[in-house]
């Protein structure tokens, strides 16, 4: 998995994103370097970007780690936590100038709703936000099946409002190593990428923009293996959590 955005508040202080991600295996050694190919994700949007219409409308749909693993990764400190209500009490151990306010409420929320997942919080300054590569993730998802992108949105650090429709600006771009060789459009990866790095990543992508001025259900993005092997991207829905 890829993720990046684009910051739009550069003032200086502590910020954080918090992804929640389809996997109870996550430590700091599924987190990919971009190293010098900080425009990964921007090729991949380049080789489907001609072809992409614009979507108006989607319909719904080993061993024991720490309780919180802290760790620096680009720009971020990271805490990884399957109980996100234990990261209050890690976050003394990030930088003040990274160290956000995180709400009681957010956490709790994140810990009803998402009990199977790994909870990452992305911690940084808002300074040092444009200069943030992609994070690139590798974990064993929860249902191989089905492929799940977070994408609840809440920008007030109060817990997401379910009911909400939200603006949206969103390049979302997939990818399987089991489509067919004339499947999906290619991507032009750097000649001079690190092995390492271009073994996790994709020869074809296809994707779909939700462009800025769009409104949608708050939730995330989802589609099953097999309407992704069809090139069906018209299966994309959101996906909203349950209380549990």
């Amino acid at each position: 998995m890829g993720y990046q955005n684009t910051a739009v508040n550069l003032a200086g202080g502590p910020n954080a994103m918090l992804l929640h991600l389809p996997t109870r295996q996550l430590t700091p050694r599924n987190f990919l370097s971009a190293g010098r190919t900080g425009d990964v994700l921007r090729r991949m949007v380049a080789a489907v970007e001609p072809l992409t219409a614009e979507v108006e409308n989607i319909a719904w749909m080993s061993a024991e780690p720490p309780p919180v693993q802290v760790f620096d990764h680009d720009v971020y400190t990271v805490l990884l936590a399957a109980d996100p209500t234990m990261v209050p009490a890690a976050l003394h151990q990030v930088p003040p100038h990274r160290r956000p306010n995180l709400a009681p409420d957010l956490l709790h929320f994140y810990a009803e709703h998402f009990p199977d997942h790994t909870i990452a919080v992305c911690c940084f300054d808002n300074a040092d936000a444009q200069h943030a590569k992609p994070l690139l993730l590798w974990y064993p998802p929860l249902d191989p099946d089905q492929l799940t992108l977070p994408a609840l949105d809440s920008h007030t650090g109060a817990a997401p409002d379910l009911c909400a429709t939200v603006p949206v600006d969103h390049w979302v771009l997939l990818s399987t190593d089991q489509a067919p060789s004339d499947w999906g459009e290619a991507v032009d990866h750097p000649k001079n990428m690190r092995h390492s790095l271009r073994s996790f990543l994709p020869t074809n992508v296809v994707g779909r923009h939700y462009g800025q001025g769009h409104m949608l259900p708050n939730g995330d993005f989802t589609i099953s293996h097999s309407d992704l092997l069809t090139g069906d991207l018209d299966r994309i829905t959101r996906l909203q959590p349950t209380r549990h």
